[in-house]
């Protein structure tokens, strides 16, 4: 007879590598706004815009030969993703810095939470992914949260924004297209090479876009801690978090992966506290605890569904 002793199950990891993973690219996305303030001094917005993103698309390039070489891919599947790079790139970073030149930031990140509902309502529609009720309450759960943190700031809404405003909402638009599209690219092309792929096909007219600015900025009146806070948020923002985002939609899907986006408000509010001193209000405080509600019951109650 066995003396042993039954096993033991092993305890249920409350996070697990994908998930911090995506907490990282919350905090590399939500410090990246305070830490861009630098390199926009004395450096004109579609300037840096092109720079920066000459600069990401060139590293992706590198690291995608470095890793994976350059393989031959289906053309149908190459010119899906060079319209995604367009959609989701080119005319992203246009609507994105152009709204934002023309708006409040307090506008900005209160109509960026239109993103993590489109997305969801675009996947449902072209039937890439269901909405289960577990999502469906997560993600409500941290689209008032997001509200709450970026409407702590003071919206204004008025009619001197509205072109601003407009750009922004299409800057959401274009980004949950190009996050439902790549979900619906061949499971055989990796993360980094739909990344890659995408901002190759999408740099040439973000850099045409700036170009003129670019040459006739005077780059003596951008500071030292501006151009580190070019490269940071080439390399970081863009190349690292950007693999990392399409890795988890390729594995957990857009649904959930748009969740953790709508944390970035709360670590933007966290950053100017502790480097502005702009404390957080009551609201933004709630706000934040809503949206940890909203991604931790997603995760859990999705884990339920799929081991019933």
């Amino acid at each position: 007879m066995s003396t042993s002793s039954p096993a033991v199950a092993a305890p249920a990891r409350l996070l697990s590598t994908s998930d911090l993973a995506m907490i990282a690219v919350v905090v590399i996305w939500g410090t990246n706004y305070t830490l861009v303030k630098d390199a926009l001094e004395g450096m004109p917005p579609r300037a840096f815009m092109a720079l920066r993103f000459g600069l990401a698309a060139l590293a992706m390039g590198l690291v995608l030969g470095a890793v994976e070489g350059w393989k031959p891919m289906p053309w149908k599947v190459f010119l899906r993703l060079t319209g995604l790079g367009f959609v989701g790139n080119t005319l992203y970073q246009l609507c994105f810095i152009e709204g934002l030149a023309r708006t409040t930031a307090a506008n900005s990140g209160m109509l960026t939470a239109v993103s993590p509902v489109v997305t969801a309502a675009l996947g449902a529609a072209l039937g890439i992914e269901r909405l289960r009720r577990p999502v469906i309450a997560g993600l409500s759960l941290a689209v008032v949260g997001m509200l709450l943190v970026v409407g702590a700031r003071g919206p204004n809404l008025g009619a001197e924004t509205w072109v601003g405003d407009a750009l922004i909402v299409g800057s959401c638009v274009c980004w949950s297209i190009y996050t439902v599209g790549t979900r619906a690219v061949s499971a055989d092309v990796s993360a980094l090479r739909v990344t890659a792929i995408t901002m190759l096909t999408g740099a040439p007219g973000v850099v045409l876009a700036g170009a003129s600015q670019v040459v006739s900025m005077d780059a003596s009146r951008v500071s030292t801690a501006g151009w580190i806070a070019l490269v940071y948020s080439a390399l970081g923002p863009l190349v690292l978090a950007y693999f990392v985002w399409f890795r988890s939609v390729q594995r957990v899907g857009t649904n959930r992966t748009t969740l953790y986006g709508t944390g970035i408000p709360v670590v933007a509010a966290l950053t100017a506290w502790a480097v502005r001193g702009e404390r957080p209000t009551l609201l933004q405080t709630l706000g934040a605890a809503l949206i940890l509600t909203g991604v931790l019951l997603s995760r859990r109650k999705e884990a339920a569904v799929v081991k019933a």
